[in-house]
């Protein structure tokens, strides 16, 4: 298998963690070694991929991009990236960058002479147009919408070949749909010429996940189907809607490997999403053994919360500051990074779970059984959100959320694996 086979990203937003992005301070401060300083944590977890949110020059939150090479002298320079990037290497972490590609600040050189020049000016023909008015990304007037069937074609490619050719491992693709799935595919075909074992992730929120995939020459997109479905059906205690995500999952990964995650830099984090704190474990057990690209945004394995607002500020508490070092962690969520320490070593020890079979049977409203077929080898998750107890699954039980000889406990999981 390849690279992408055995990776689990752990995801940090770095102007948040190191507690950068209100600063008005254009100075170059060096704050990117704490970053760095998470590094053995995040091997301790049991991740071996970083995947870095914005970290390029930017007005204001990283996806408002006034330099794509050029590190936002809030989080440092280019040799204390270099320094994080090679340190990762050393542990055998990979990185992932957040290309913002689909937008530019308004404050751009290249936007501020595109609208200066107008939609026939040469620099114009870089922006996207409306009645004559450049467009806007999602109604927010600081982001300008490239074109990228013209010269930002170049402009991307040379970008991403860059730091790919400086040591990065790949890109997640902000706001990939904007554009098209078929805006992508000149980029992607010559990113993949010069670097073949590249990752690339397109962030698509709706449609056909393999579809996009197959149109665009990305690797993997964001699975929001699934996320949404894991705590919804989780707090209604509908586990029929669980079933069906997970059909439609098992349909993606007949084409490609789908990035899964249970929270991300865009959305109210899991621990305050879910309504009862007992089924943040079955929401582990689902991110972490399902087929796909697990990515575990960095705090939930530590249970922490913060509810995503629509409005100003409304992304500060899903993108808090972090300690200095994993020393300064409060000890209320150990329990839950035993969880995941314990939940990827079992992935680990089964590799073939990124590409497993997944269904389903005993299926109910409030007790499934999550069945994932290997070529040798059968996982199943039990998920219990009834008051009631359920039997175990069938094999040998190797986790459960308590010790019981024939039953799954009220609100409780367990783990069972067997022979093919």
């Amino acid at each position: 298998m390849d690279w992408t086979a055995h990776v689990v990203w752990w995801q940090a937003y770095p102007l948040g963690f190191v507690n950068a992005e209100s600063t008005e301070v254009r100075e170059v401060r060096h704050r990117l070694g704490q970053l760095t300083n998470w590094l053995d944590y995040l091997v301790a977890l049991g991740c071996n991929g970083m995947l870095l949110n914005p970290v390029f020059a930017s007005s204001s939150h990283g996806y408002d991009t006034l330099d794509h090479y050029r590190i936002d002298p809030r989080l440092g320079d280019d040799a204390d990236f270099g320094e994080l990037m090679w340190k990762a290497k050393e542990r055998g972490i990979r990185i992932l960058l957040d290309g913002v590609f689909n937008h530019l600040s308004r404050d751009h050189e290249i936007v501020r002479r595109g609208i200066a020049g107008g939609p026939d000016s040469e620099d114009g023909k870089w922006l996207r147009w409306v009645d004559g008015w450049p467009r806007v990304f999602e109604g927010h007037e600081p982001l300008v919408e490239l074109d990228l069937s013209h010269p930002p074609i170049d402009y991307v490619t040379g970008v991403m070949n860059h730091w790919l050719g400086r040591g990065i491992d790949g890109w997640r693709l902000d706001a990939a749909y904007a554009p098209g799935a078929e805006a992508w595919r000149p980029i992607t075909e010559r990113v993949k010429a010069a670097h073949p074992e590249c990752w690339l992730l397109g962030e698509v929120i709706h449609g056909d996940y393999a579809d996009f995939v197959a149109a665009s020459g990305v690797d993997s997109v964001t699975q929001y189907e699934l996320w949404h479905a894991i705590w919804d059906s989780l707090n209604n205690r509908n586990l029929f809607y669980l079933d069906h995500a997970l059909g439609r999952h098992r349909r993606f990964c007949e084409s490609f490997r789908p990035q899964t995650f249970v929270s991300n830099h865009d959305v109210t984090r899991v621990a305050s999403q879910l309504d009862d704190q007992r089924h943040v474990a079955h929401a582990a057990l689902l991110l972490t053994l399902l087929p796909g690209i697990p990515s575990i945004y960095a705090g939930d394995e530590q249970r922490f919360t913060g509810v995503k607002l629509d409005a100003p500020g409304g992304d500060d508490a899903v993108r808090p500051p972090f300690p200095q070092t994993p020393d300064g962690l409060l000890p209320w969520g150990a329990d839950t990074f035993e969880l995941y320490q314990r939940l990827l070593g079992l992935r680990r020890r089964h590799p073939w779970l990124v590409d497993g079979i997944v269904s389903t049977r005993e299926l109910t409203n409030q007790t499934v059984v999550v069945v994932i077929e290997g070529p040798d080898e059968v996982v199943e998750l039990a998920l219990n959100v009834s008051d009631g107890e359920v039997p175990l699954p069938s094999g040998d039980i190797v986790m459960a959320s308590a010790q019981s000889a024939e039953q799954v406990e009220p609100h409780g999981w367990a783990i069972g694996i067997g022979a093919r």
